[in-house]
């Protein structure tokens, strides 16, 4: 079996699951332990937020704003995107009747988010149905467009959507909501890492993002980044010391977002080795990364949708490291899985998902591209397919 070194991913399966949790190297995770040592030995000194934890943070934010295009200021660490998302809308003010819109490619979490705050206000969740298959971004705009009123107050959209993989034009979307005046909440888990990013460039009120993804840090980082008019309204998930702790050099978004209590801030604080790692893989450090993993995945894609005999259902525009590709319906999942996606890993040792949408037995293959991928893996699906009798018929020539 091929060695994954410096990943840590098992040798015997071929992952092409990058997309789901990431993937931490060794030497960004060797950088946590380390943090975490240093943690152990002076945790009153290392903890206390105005005397070393603070200028940690601060340091790693900035690293952080150098590669998304933000202000460091502007940003807040948080666990997962899952998180900054029920801190935005938890935090926001509706009144009944009041429309929330949020999109049927959406991350099942986030979409949870908004019908529990529906219920809690009086709010109307509106779903924006989403074409796919689909030949332009312009049915994109198209469609969340239709789905606005005069009563929308927010808008939840997918920067990369989870189960179908397409990158959402975002910067035409921010515009249409707020030229009607309308907040736009974007989940950008996928796209750091992945994209390049110039948040102030794209100035949606609020926008999130995975770091333990396609940036490689460790499990448990993610940031928050809002327009500094609205950041006095955003309010953490955990309210704590810095609900009322006087802070005149330094804001509360910045206070209460860093000290949510006595919690584990090392995953923030390897980003930016994670980030520099990253960086020095290819000779064009991140760009020549995201380009290199993004041709992978379109011609993973070109060679999975010719052996199924099936047509991209995206144009290529639209893909950055991942990519979905139609499968036949099957039937009602199993436990929770495809019959496929297990029979896949346990039969022929391939982690690759098999994503029911947008209604169980409707099914689609999703595979994401790191730097720990090479065609071969693809190869070893295609054949795997071929093996469970999905593969089109082979012309004789």
């Amino acid at each position: 079996m091929k060695s994954r070194s410096p990943w840590l991913l098992d040798s015997e399966v071929t992952f092409l699951n990058h997309g789901s949790f990431g993937g931490c190297p060794q030497p960004v995770l060797e950088e946590q332990a380390r943090l975490r040592a240093e943690l152990e030995r002076r945790p009153i000194e290392w903890l206390a937020p105005e005397r070393t934890l603070e200028p940690k943070l601060d340091s790693a934010r900035e690293a952080l704003a150098s590669v998304i295009g933000a202000r460091p200021q502007d940003l807040v660490f948080v666990p997962n995107a899952t998180t900054a998302v029920n801190a935005v809308l938890r935090s926001s003010s509706f009144d009944p009747g009041d429309e929330i819109v949020f999109s049927d490619h959406g991350y099942n979490a986030c979409s949870n988010v908004v019908r529990y705050v529906s219920e809690r206000t009086g709010a109307v969740p509106v779903v924006a149905r989403l074409p796919f298959p689909l030949g332009s971004s312009d049915e994109i705009v198209a469609a969340v467009a239709a789905a606005l009123s005069e009563r929308t107050r927010l808008v939840l959209i997918d920067h990369v959507t989870s189960s179908t993989g397409l990158v959402l034009p975002i910067e035409r979307l921010v515009a249409l909501c707020q030229d009607r005046g309308v907040r736009i909440l974007v989940d950008g888990a996928h796209a750091p890492g992945m994209l390049p990013l110039d948040l102030e460039g794209i100035s949606a009120d609020y926008y999130t993002g995975n770091c333990h993804k396609w940036l490689c840090a460790p499990k448990g980082c993610a940031f928050l980044h809002v327009k500094e008019e609205l950041q006095a309204e955003v309010r953490p998930v955990v309210i704590s010391h810095g609900h009322n702790t006087p802070r005149p050099n330094r804001s509360r978004f910045l206070t209460e977002f860093d000290w949510p209590g006595t919690h584990d801030p090392t995953a923030y604080l390897a980003l930016p080795l994670a980030i520099d790692w990253l960086a020095g893989q290819h000779p064009d450090g991140l760009e020549g990364v995201m380009a290199q993993n993004r041709g992978l995945v379109l011609a993973a894609r070109s060679l999975l949708c010719d052996v199924l005999g099936v047509e991209a259902p995206a144009p290529p525009e639209m893909i950055g490291s991942l990519a979905t590709i139609p499968l036949p319906d099957g039937g009602p999942l199993a436990g929770g899985l495809d019959e496929l996606h297990v029979r896949l890993f346990e039969h022929h040792r391939i982690e690759v998902p098999v994503v029911p949408w947008p209604r169980p037995g409707r099914r689609w293959l999703r595979v994401s591209a790191q730097l720990h991928n090479d065609l071969g893996d693809y190869q070893a699906l295609a054949e795997a397919l071929r093996q469970e009798g999905l593969g089109a018929p082979r012309d004789p020539a």
